[in-house]
């Protein structure tokens, strides 16, 4: 990749300074930039970094002084993160698969392909199984019978999607993301420890898990549009109805959703979190690293869920919540205080009860 800091800028909207005409290759760190990189610097904590740099060219803060910085271009972010994002569309790597189907992979007579779909090694496609435009599915990918992967999607290696899956378009599933799994449905044919934990507060000797009986999961999944599943990301099918995730949802690594959840549309759902089965959560919901939400719970819409929360009771609409369990943000922020001046207060009960002798 070869671009120009005119061509850059006509692409990302960013505004440009200096000699546009240089060309560079890639992006690259402030401190380690050199003459044919793209020194990302959009912020003047690294100004010194990038002043000891080789770098020619750089994206920085707004109204940074370019030229005192030794570069003979600019490029200026008004937001950060933004310009990275769409930086990262223009030097991405394409993914590592040809066009056409691999000659080791496995395509069921019954599977239908678009045209202009490509298949990596080792995939393996069953029956009824289709396949829309552009998709392009990488190797050791599997993907059960009647699942459906809509036009433009990226399937990255290892993933597996089970049977009646259906994918919707751009959706990228990276490395061995498990798709379509039973859910964790287990029943005791007596009433055993949990049923009489809730009743009783007790575990009997009567209430005993003596035998487990699976209960098994007749439903599938159904992914929107423009969603991305995290890397060894696990979504549970459900067990009569789907397990829904809705358009433009994002998912981090190792997150767990449970079977029969609903999740909205445009949530960030980070690393770690774990969905119980039956879970509804609203449009727009953000949900840290690590929370874990119990089973038919409710999370309205654009509420915040910080990371290590654990959800218990339900969540209206744009609440943020804190904790373990989970309460709102002034609740919890207050009770942290206090619990932080415990120790002192332990300390002047301690005189206290010296001085009156107890």
């Amino acid at each position: 990749m070869n671009y120009n800091v005119a061509e850059i800028a006509r692409a990302t909207g960013l505004v440009a300074a200096g000699d546009t005409s240089i060309r560079v290759q890639r992006l690259a760190e402030p401190a380690a930039a050199g003459p044919d990189e793209l020194a990302v610097a959009m912020a003047p904590s690294y100004a010194p970094a990038l002043r000891a740099s080789g770098a020619r060219a750089a994206v920085l803060w707004p109204e940074a002084d370019w030229q005192a910085l030794g570069l003979d271009a600019a490029l200026f972010a008004p937001r950060a993160r933004v310009a990275l994002a769409s930086l990262g569309e223009i030097f991405a790597q394409p993914p590592d698969v040809a066009p056409g189907i691999h000659p080791t992979a496995v395509v069921d007579r019954e599977a239908r392909l678009a045209d202009d779909a490509w298949v990596g090694p080792f995939v393996v496609i069953g029956p009824g199984a289709q396949i829309g435009p552009r998709a392009r599915i990488m190797s050791h990918v599997s993907i059960g019978r009647d699942a459906r992967v809509g036009g433009d999607a990226l399937l990255h290696p290892g993933v597996r999607i089970g049977a009646r899956v259906r994918i919707g378009g751009r959706v990228v599933a990276q490395p061995n993301a498990c798709i379509g799994a039973d859910g964790f449905s287990f029943v005791t044919p007596e009433p055993g420890a949990v049923e009489s934990a809730r009743a009783t507060g007790r575990v009997t000797t009567d209430s005993l898990n003596r035998s487990l009986r699976r209960i098994n999961s007749l439903g599938a999944v159904v992914l929107g549009d423009d969603v991305e599943i995290g890397a060894c990301t696990t979504v549970d099918r459900g067990t009569v109805a789907d397990t829904v995730i809705g358009n433009g949802t994002k998912i981090d690594n190792q997150v767990q959703v449970g079977h029969n959840a609903r999740v909205g549309e445009n949530c960030l759902i980070c690393g770690q979190a774990g969905l119980a089965g039956s879970v509804t959560i609203g449009d727009r919901v953000v949900i840290g690293g690590k929370a874990g939400v119990s089973d038919h719970i409710e999370v309205g819409a654009d509420a915040i869920i910080a990371g290590g929360c654990l959800v218990a009771r339900n969540v209206p609409s744009r609440s943020i919540m804190m904790g373990v369990p989970a309460q709102p943000r002034e609740r919890f922020i207050r009770e942290l205080k206090a619990l932080r001046r415990l120790p002192r207060l332990v300390d002047r009960v301690a005189v206290l009860r010296r001085r009156l002798g107890l």
